[in-house]
């Protein structure tokens, strides 16, 4: 099986990104190039490492991690759908077994909350590393911040972090917001369902998901 590392490198697999991410740019969506696809595999690689899964699902999410934005190339609407369509064909091409590829293709066709369900723990990990990708560095047009929702929401979180307690019965995404940017009100109003879908990843994973925002516990 083609590794992580070596998937990163893949010249294709890197040009379907970063078109992805062209695409959104153009429909004035944040950031959702290497820089988030890599820091989404990173947290869905710490979760499942601090879980004690084996080593080969940490590479698969890892893998699913790296792809999951790339049917944003074909619409942004139902991107998980094709991507995860677009991922069955490189990963059949690249020489995966049907096993890697079906775990690999779920987890994707269900990362997003318009749809999505945690139906396996490479799934699960994906949507919470996914849904807790917030931060000021996304936002490609400060200068629009105040107009758009999207961008003063990720403009406002100036610290973020996911961690799993040692008991490893909780998993909490703490937020540091500025609330001269940015509201909580205005966080929930286009983050509610995200939340609600990591609620649900978190259950699956045998964990309990909390939301702290500037030291205060919101879920």
């Amino acid at each position: 099986m083609l590794t992580y590392k070596e998937l990163q490198k893949n010249e294709d697999v890197r040009t379907y990104v970063a078109a992805a991410d062209a695409t959104l740019g153009a429909l004035g969506f944040t950031e959702h190039s290497f820089g988030h696809v890599t820091k989404v595999a990173a947290s869905a690689k710490y979760i499942l490492e601090t879980l004690g899964y084996s080593e080969h699902e940490v590479e698969l999410a890892q893998i699913a991690a790296f792809l999951h934005d790339i049917g944003n190339l074909v619409n942004r609407r139902d991107h998980a759908y094709t991507g995860g369509v677009m991922a069955f064909r490189i990963l059949d091409k690249l020489g995966f077994s049907a096993a890697d590829t079906a775990l690999v293709v779920s987890a994707i066709g269900n990362h997003d909350e318009t749809g999505g369900l945690p139906v396996n723990a490479v799934a699960a990990a994906l949507i919470l590393a996914d849904k807790s990708d917030v931060r000021r560095s996304r936002v490609r047009n400060v200068d629009e911040v105040s107009v758009d929702i999207h961008d003063r929401v990720n403009y406002s979180v100036t610290e973020s972090s996911l961690t799993i307690n040692e008991m490893h019965s909780e998993i909490t995404l703490s937020l540091t917001i500025d609330t001269t940017i940015s509201s909580v009100m205005e966080y929930f109003e286009i983050f509610l369902e995200r939340m609600l879908l990591c609620k649900k990843a978190a259950s699956a994973l045998g964990l309990e998901f909390n939301l702290v925002m500037n030291r205060q516990e919101i879920l």
